[in-house]
């Protein structure tokens, strides 16, 4: 595992969640996560509120969770009954809905509130690592269905100044996401194309030595990256990045590489 410092005041953070209830379940090959995601909590300032776009939530539009007291959803299958009687209480805040409707809409991103909605395990696994004590409003902001990596930067923008109130975007999802690779007995020993991928990603978001532009239309491509769909065969688990991305549109601030069920993963903080 790899551990860079981590800044005291992130405006976006992408982090790969794991396996469904498994981080929190004391899943061994969770172990460095569980330890990265707890050491991330006691470093960065903590957050007056926590937007959270998750791998898990995809609409025809950007909707936000206007919900005050937001229950949990079970998103997952064939786990422990202790899976399904997990709780994270925190609660919502509807006026931060409210300013992310507006701010998308300044951007030309369609959105809308969904006040019934509540909290998918994209949001609650990190967090009851983060901050147990379930304490800060948190939102989620969903993904869009077309899965654009354009229209997802754009999203992030939008988001652009939501740190000047403490608020911390994080996008939840994973860099790397081939769940018969990471379920199966390919998940242990060196996985050539987990690690082409991993590299191209590291570079794309940390180098200094690539412009904007080009970052920007390397995210956009990312399909042409090497083992981009052994890697990603559905793309719903990086497009989290993208919106952390955009919320800066420059190279990430620090980065951290880890091992999660076998596989190289990687977190970014801008």
């Amino acid at each position: 595992m790899t551990y860079s410092t981590v800044p005291r005041h992130p405006a976006a953070m992408f982090v790969s969640h794991g396996g469904g209830p498994l981080p929190v379940l004391g899943d061994p090959g969770h172990r460095e996560m569980v330890e990265h995601l707890g050491n991330i909590a006691l470093d960065i300032q903590k957050p007056s509120g926590i937007v959270v776009i998750s791998a898990h939530w995809e609409a025809s539009e950007a909707t936000i969770t206007a919900h005050p007291n937001p229950p949990i959803i079970y998103d997952y299958y064939g786990f422990p009954a202790e899976s399904y009687s997990l709780e994270y209480p925190a609660p919502g805040d509807p006026e931060l809905a409210a300013r992310l409707v507006r701010s998308l809409a300044e951007k030309d991103v369609a959105a809308r509130l969904d006040h019934e909605r509540g909290f998918d395990h994209g949001l609650y696994i990190p967090l009851l690592l983060m901050y147990p004590e379930a304490d800060i409003p948190c939102v989620q902001l969903s993904l869009l269905s077309s899965l654009d990596p354009e229209k997802h930067i754009r999203i992030g923008a939008a988001l652009s100044d939501l740190s000047r109130d403490n608020v911390l975007v994080l996008g939840s999802g994973f860099s790397f996401h081939n769940l018969k690779a990471l379920m199966g007995g390919d998940s242990i020993g060196s996985d050539l194309g987990n690690d082409k991928f991993e590299t191209w990603l590291i570079n794309t978001c940390t180098s200094s030595d690539i412009d904007e532009s080009t970052r920007t239309r390397r995210l956009i491509d990312w399909e042409r990256a090497p083992a981009a769909r052994y890697c990603h065969p559905r793309e719903e688990h990086l497009l989290p990045l993208h919106v952390c991305y955009g919320v800066k549109k420059s190279a990430c601030i620090e980065h951290a590489e880890l091992t999660i069920m076998g596989k190289r993963s990687s977190t970014y903080f801008w």
